[in-house]
């Protein structure tokens, strides 16, 4: 019994860092490219960014290869900032935008990247299933053109779009 635990566990928490059927992650991805920092520009609610402006993600490397995610917003309700430093990890090939991340030691979440500018300006990230999106840009407002073809694509692959929080960035 306990071996089937240790195994549905193993399969659940994997599940964890899958892509959404029918979306692909790009490929031709190039970490160091990807590097620095982002500005969230619109994402659908979860619990663990509700109540933040001003969000940003900055991504670093890890001596070990890996790379370090720092994503920080101002908490409106408490009147302060937050941050939280995290762990990101190729699931496969490093040269495909599908990734894994953690905040919270052993669980990861899936982090893929299923549009990508190909001078890295603007980026929209799903996670392991249609609950999770994320439309980021290298300057706090994105092109209010390219910004609505990302969300129509979104729209496209099954996502919410009418339930998109569009950021507030301090300008």
């Amino acid at each position: 019994m306990k071996k089937l635990f240790i195994v549905m566990l193993a399969w659940l928490l994997a599940g964890c860092v899958g892509v959404p059927d029918g979306i692909t992650p790009v490929t031709s991805f190039k970490a160091d490219r990807y590097l620095g920092k982002w500005y969230e520009v619109a994402r659908l609610d979860h619990s663990f960014e509700r109540g933040l402006e001003q969000v940003t993600a900055e991504y670093d490397p890890r001596e070990d290869g890996d790379i370090r995610v720092i994503n920080r917003g101002y908490n409106t309700n408490k009147q302060k900032w937050e941050e939280a430093e995290g762990r990101a990890k190729f699931v496969g090939a490093k040269d495909v935008g599908q990734l894994k991340v953690s905040f919270f030691g052993p669980f990861y979440g899936g982090y893929n990247i299923v549009e990508l500018d190909p001078n890295y300006q603007y980026v929209m990230i799903v996670g392991n299933d249609r609950d999770y999106l994320w439309i980021l840009s290298r300057t706090p407002q994105l092109d209010a053109d390219v910004q609505q073809r990302l969300v129509e694509k979104a729209k496209s692959l099954g996502f919410a779009t009418d339930k998109l929080i569009y950021v507030k960035q301090s300008k």
